[in-house]
């Protein structure tokens, strides 16, 4: 059974949180914390009694946005131990996301929270506990597309796109957001990686950051020495660089 910390600045969010993580019967004791800096002060007395003393604390649910001391930067300062405990993101905004995993995060929850989303990341911390305890297992599971697939998740469940149904790729650093005409997903795949498996797909490069399906470009543009394509209802600008190659490559599409 896990012990867990939540950490919220505003009190509904936070009673909320306790009392979802109360009613799982895997959580054996969970407190809670107003900040940040509150909740520092409470991890240095889990670390200083050790793992598997009366003070230890297994998982972190923490929100991001807070005054001070916000949710990534205490994330940033736990990375500096040696056995930091585990840290899933409960937040109302989607946009950090990226560093979130940077940072090791478990899991990633939006508020409003969901009990069976919330379920999910318990169960990812007590798997990921557990094989901590046994001396193996990475932080964060990296899921490998299959040559028709790709996994994404959806509201805690694994679903499967279908790459045919991508219209480009968006670079985020180590992960890339893949765009259909239903919506987007972030997926822990470089975008240099995804080029490679697709390009005999018929994916290309157009830009650093975007890769395109040429079944997807609606239109080639040309503006005062500037190129760009409409693909999925999204003009995107094209490189100098891969101007040419795009070029071609539209011109012998059948």
């Amino acid at each position: 059974m896990l012990r867990a910390l939540a950490v919220d600045d505003e009190r509904p969010s936070l009673e909320e949180l306790l009392y979802l993580l109360t009613a799982d019967p895997r959580i054996g004791t969970v407190e809670g914390a107003g900040d940040a800096t509150e909740a520092l002060r409470r991890i240095n007395r889990a670390l200083e009694s050790g793992p598997d003393g009366p003070e230890a604390i297994d998982v972190v649910f923490l929100d991001i946005q807070m005054p001070g001391l916000d949710g990534l930067d205490l994330a940033r300062l736990l990375t500096g131990f040696a056995r930091p405990p585990l840290v899933v993101f409960v937040t109302a905004h989607e946009d950090f996301a990226v560093q979130a995993f940077d940072l090791k995060a478990v899991d990633y929850v939006l508020k409003p929270v969901r009990k069976e989303r919330l379920a999910e990341a318990v169960r990812r911390a007590v798997e990921l506990r557990a094989a901590e305890r046994r001396g193996a297992a990475p932080r964060i599971p990296v899921h490998e597309p299959d040559p028709d697939h790709i996994p994404v998740e959806l509201g805690g469940v694994t679903r499967f796109v279908t790459v045919d149904d991508i219209t480009h790729v968006e670079a985020r650093g180590d992960y890339a957001r893949l765009h259909t005409e239903r919506g987007s997903h972030l997926v822990r795949i470089p975008l240099s990686t995804l080029e490679e498996r697709w390009r005999a797909r018929g994916f290309v490069r157009i830009h650093r950051r975007h890769l395109v399906a040429l079944r997807h470009i609606g239109e080639l543009r040309l503006d005062a020495g500037t190129v760009s394509v409409l693909v999925g209802g999204e003009e995107l600008q094209v490189s100098r660089r891969h101007a040419r190659e795009l070029r071609d490559l539209l011109m012998r599409r059948p």
